[in-house]
């Protein structure tokens, strides 16, 4: 009781200085707990969905995937004449077919595409009764011919839609115009999908283009018969192997399926959140040892009256204990409101998520205040053995003398040991001949130089503060040598702090060469082997209509398709590969100019010929005039001999596989036969611009597709590595948050610890404002300190991983040197910013006062 009490007294009285490292515990845990209550609200608005739009029993083609789309572009599909069969099952109460695709693209009469903003599908199908499980119509009415159509409540209110508005609807079957007739509203939450429905005859005819067939059956159950049983059956009632499915088994796929998706987020996250507790970390050993070094009077008082070193040492793990509880304990309400705000923001961009579904399953406070306690206790850990260490003999020096000055020599070996085999990794990684190998070593020389540079910090800090002074600070005189020395009086903090901010700035780093280098080598690839002026592409595979209309598009020299196909190849060794082969026009081998290590690629265009890549034909010995089976999904198996061998050493279409498209005509029937995938063209000499304006013109009423030069190209490749970057940065700034809160904390306690020492100085005639700006310049050169070794591990980091990218044909290393100086630039923003409030409470401090503190 005696060590609780003690340290309830000391917590509480030092509480203001234990503020800071409470608010980075705090984010660390609101960071984990948001993240777990919105993965864990995401699942229960997609678990409520499925479980009320699944029917007690589906029946759905063999094939049928929830997360894919045929290759021709239409959903597999059955035969409308098996719903009788199985409306004769025994237990079968109800049976309809239903039709739903998601290969559709909506817009309305402005060619303004009516999808949603967030990612999630349009699906467009025929409303059933299995629909009013999930939905009601709030306006108009079901659609009851080819002219009408009923859109969901959330894209008639995003879209300003209305009864009475005209969509046209685009698919492979072909595109069509409907009115809107009415309105149906969710009852549960709608993620974010826009939803058409149609009668059932046009839905047919024109999402899978041919009447007399559904996308699957919705069975509902007799009373009193089970799923299970109903689902037995019906398979006895078919003829011919089916995919069934149960209520649950239907949702415990659909669930696996964003599952998957969801445990990207959020590992992602946590692995953000990991990264500020890490921060954190330094941030509370600092606090401790800080609090010990100033208490060395005290502890030592009460060595001399009897406290055992288990006591003291018991007496500071208490009081990190309660920081880590007030801490985790806050954090956890913040996490709900941070959770909240996400949601809110995905509302936003289009995603609809309600408060009403919100989860906070019992586990997560639970883990969040174990996860913070734990991490704080850890930290506090050495600072206490040390407190633990102080003697008796202690009450008789002036508290706040640091014991710890000089960085110890074990701990300098250790960290140079530690660097070395980070950097001896790193060196493999970027030697290797494989990534998957090379990764695995880029892992570890990461982790190791990370944990080789904390712990090499406070041996760093004696140079490069020294190199950082002399460059900024010896033009301030005295003042800034008095900064300097600050800095340099105790390097393990000084490297402590310094590591907090190095994390951060690694990760920036590291993330800015790769994504320019990525850049820049996609950049380079396009600039030597596009050969095409225009791309074209989209969010769904080009329908024949576009296509026809891109082809009649003036000013074109020629137009070339490029088709993905599913089939099995086997090589002349009896192996088999499941990745299939790409049919294109014979003038794409000028689109893109690939080099080929054996044979010339022109020919794999000819009659019964194709072309592998240099990987494919090494892995299985294939040669030029080596005959391939390829089995064409939906075909016949062609024996086709390759003609040409492509090198692998680049990042456009490595792998692929080409053959010509009257190949594939030969030995795929054409309704198997896929939509474009994308499409090239060239303009006629001189005709460039007029053919652009032209062909973007052509495709006006198809706003699924994007037309590009090779500039716009390469600027949208640009921005979608960019806001990846941005969306990391933003993630990373959590870290960088706390890291600035140890330096402000670093710096108020080492004012409190300095109490005295300014008084004198002030007393000896150290101005206010010079006692502030030589505060604010100790901040800054702590800050430096850390940015320049997080900016030079970080780039040590990027160039090794570029390597690695470099066996993936990325082959331009570049470093984002406006990005680096820039950061760096900003770090002594960041230090001044942190000294603000200590160097301002340093300057109110009373003269006599200081002096006369002990």
């Amino acid at each position: 009781m005696t060590v609780l009490k003690t340290s309830m007294r000391n917590f509480f009285a030092h509480k203001g200085r234990m503020a800071l490292s409470a608010v980075a515990v705090l984010l660390s845990v609101a960071f984990v707990c948001g993240t777990l209550v919105f993965t864990d609200t995401m699942n229960t608005t997609f678990d409520k969905l499925f479980a009320t739009t699944a029917s007690d029993v589906t029946v759905s083609p063999k094939e049928a995937k929830s997360d894919d789309t045929p290759q021709n572009g239409k959903p597999e599909s059955l035969p409308a004449s098996l719903l009788g069969q199985v409306e004769q099952a025994e237990g079968v109460k109800a049976a309809e077919g239903v039709v739903g695709s998601s290969a559709v693209t909506v817009v309305n009469s402005e060619n303004k595409n009516m999808g949603s903003t967030s990612g999630a599908p349009t699906i467009a199908g025929n409303w059933t009764k299995n629909d009013l499980r999930s939905m009601e119509i709030t306006s108009g009415h079901a659609p009851r011919g080819p002219t009408e159509l009923m859109v969901d409540a959330d894209t008639a209110d995003k879209h300003d839609l209305k009864l009475g508005d005209e969509l046209r609807t685009i698919s492979v079957a072909g595109d069509f115009t409907a009115k809107i007739v009415g309105v149906a509203t969710f009852k549960v939450t709608n993620p974010g999908a826009s939803i058409v429905f149609f009668d059932t005859a046009t839905a047919q005819r024109e999402l899978l283009g041919s009447t007399g067939r559904f996308t699957q059956f919705n069975v509902t159950a007799a009373a009193g018969v089970s799923d299970t049983q109903l689902k037995q059956n019906v398979a006895q009632a078919l003829d011919g192997t089916f995919k069934l499915q149960t209520a649950k088994e239907n949702a415990d796929e659909n669930r696996k399926d964003v599952g998957e998706f969801m445990n990207v987020i959020k590992y992602a996250m946590l692995g953000f959140a990991g990264i500020a507790f890490l921060v954190g970390i330094f941030l509370i050993i600092n606090t401790f040892s800080m609090l010990v070094a100033q208490r060395t009077r005290e502890i030592g008082l009460m060595r001399a009256i009897g406290s055992s070193r288990k006591q003291v040492n018991r007496s500071v793990l208490v009081e990190a204990t309660l920081l880590g509880i007030v801490g985790s304990i806050l954090g956890v309400g913040a996490g709900v409101g941070i959770a909240i705000g996400l949601m809110k923001l995905m509302s936003a961009a289009g995603m609809n998520l309600s408060t009403d579904d919100l989860t906070i399953k019992a586990t997560t406070p639970v883990a969040g205040v174990l996860l913070g306690v734990v991490v704080t206790v850890l930290a506090a850990y050495l600072p206490a053995r040390r407190a633990g260490k102080v003697s008796p003999m202690a009450a008789l020096r002036d508290a706040g003398t640091p014991a710890d000055g000089r960085a110890g020599l074990v701990r300098g070996l250790i960290g140079l040991v530690l660097t070395g085999a980070g950097g001896f990794a790193l060196y493999a990684a970027g030697t290797a001949d494989k990534a998957t190998d090379g990764s695995l070593m880029l892992g570890a020389g990461v982790v190791l130089t990370l944990i080789g540079f904390v712990v090499i910090g406070p041996l760093l800090a004696g140079g490069v503060v020294r190199v950082i002074s002399a460059v900024l600070l010896r033009a301030f005189g005295p003042v800034g040598r008095m900064a300097e020395r600050n800095a340099l009086r105790n390097p393990r903090r000084t490297g402590a702090t310094g590591a907090a901010l190095m994390i951060g700035l690694a990760l920036v780093a590291c993330l800015s060469v790769v994504g320019s280098s990525m850049v820049a080598s996609a950049t380079s690839e396009l600039d030597k082997s596009v050969g095409a002026d225009f791309i074209v592409q989209g969010n769904q595979r080009i329908v024949p209509q576009a296509e026809k209309a891109m082809e009649q598009s003036p000013g074109l020299a020629h137009v070339t398709s490029y088709k993905e196909l599913e089939a099995t190849l086997t090589s002349p060794d009896g192996k088999t590969d499941t990745s299939g082969v790409t049919a294109a026009d014979p003038s794409y081998a000028e689109d893109l100019r690939r080099a080929t290590t054996a044979g010339t690629l022109s020919a794999a265009y000819g009659k019964d010929a194709m072309s592998v890549g240099s990987d494919y034909a090494k892995a299985h010995g294939v040669k030029v005039g080596d005959t391939i089976d390829v089995a064409f999904k939906g075909g016949e198996t062609a024996k086709l001999k390759v003609a040409a061998i492509t090198s692998d050493d680049s990042a456009l279409d490595q792998g692929v596989r080409y053959i010509s498209i009257e190949t594939m005509r030969k030995y795929v029937p054409a309704d198997q036969i896929p939509p474009n995938t994308i499409m090239f063209a060239k303009a006629k000499e001189g005709q460039t611009e007029q053919a652009y304006a032209a062909l973007k013109k052509s495709l006006d009423n198809y706003p699924q597709y994007q037309v590009r030069d090779q500039t716009d190209y390469k600027q949208e490749l640009k921005d979608q590595i960019g806001q990846l970057l941005n969306m990391v940065y933003g993630l990373l700034a959590l870290a960088i948050i706390v890291a600035v809160l140890g330096v402000v904390n670093t710096l108020a306690l080492s004012v409190v610890e300095r109490t005295r020492e300014i008084g004198l100085m002030r007393a000896i005639g150290l101005s206010r404002r010079q006692l502030r700006r030589m505060i604010r310049m100790e901040s800054v050169v702590i800050a430096l300190f850390g940015a320049l070794l997080g900016l030079g591990l970080g780039m040590g980091w990027g160039a090794t991983a570029q390597k690695l990218l470099a066996l993936e044909g990325l082959n331009v290393l570049e470093i984002p040197w406006a990005t680096i100086i820039g950061v760096f630039i900003g770090s002594a923003f960041v230090g001044l910013f942190a000294a603000l409030i200590p160097a301002f409470r340093a300057g109110r401090m009373n003269v006599l006062n200081a002096i006369a503190t002990e």
